[in-house]
């Protein structure tokens, strides 16, 4: 059997087992804010200073962002599980209830993150079903909540610095 062949949970589950940080990328179209939870983010550069995010190709939020021109990553801080998964529902209303200031260029800084990098876009590659963006950051800075720790996600499920990361593994019979 192929790669190629072998059932998209096998992927999932390997590809699960890596570590990563919780983001919510956000930006405003036509003065409406719009966001979607993003566990693919990474610095990219320090000269200049450019960063990836890779979104989905079915987000429903991403093509606002994209016409915008802009995006903000607010990094999430421990605790804010409950927020990751709002943002991670598609469609909807989903800054109802959450409390967020805007950056210089507009885009949502969302209250509680532990950092946040504004950006200009500077190119979309497409990858698969998913979009690789490069953004060149405009502005950045910590949030009030720098002490608490990052959200982190691991193996389909959200953890706060200190939980214990033994999710047992998906039955693959």
């Amino acid at each position: 059997m192929t790669l190629e062949e072998r059932p998209d949970d096998e992927y999932r589950l390997v590809m699960s087992h890596f570590l990563t940080g919780v983001t919510i990328v956000t930006g405003i179209r036509d003065e409406v804010p719009l966001g979607f939870t993003c566990q693919s983010f990474a610095s990219v550069s320090l000269r200049p200073r450019l960063v990836a995010i890779i979104p989905s190709l079915i987000s429903t939020s991403w093509p606002g962002i994209e016409a915008s021109g802009r995006f903000c990553v607010n990094v999430l801080s421990a605790g804010q599980a409950g927020l990751a998964r709002h943002f991670a529902v598609s469609g909807g209303p989903k800054f109802d209830g959450v409390d967020w200031s805007p950056s210089r260029s507009g885009n949502p800084v969302i209250d509680g993150h532990l950092a946040y990098v504004d950006c200009e876009i500077g190119a979309v590659h497409e990858a698969g079903d998913h979009v690789i963006v490069i953004g060149a950051v405009v502005e950045l800075g910590l949030g009030d909540v720098a002490e608490a720790g990052p959200l982190h996600y691991y193996r389909g499920r959200f953890f706060d610095p200190g939980d214990r990361l033994d999710v047992p593994l998906v039955d693959r019979a």
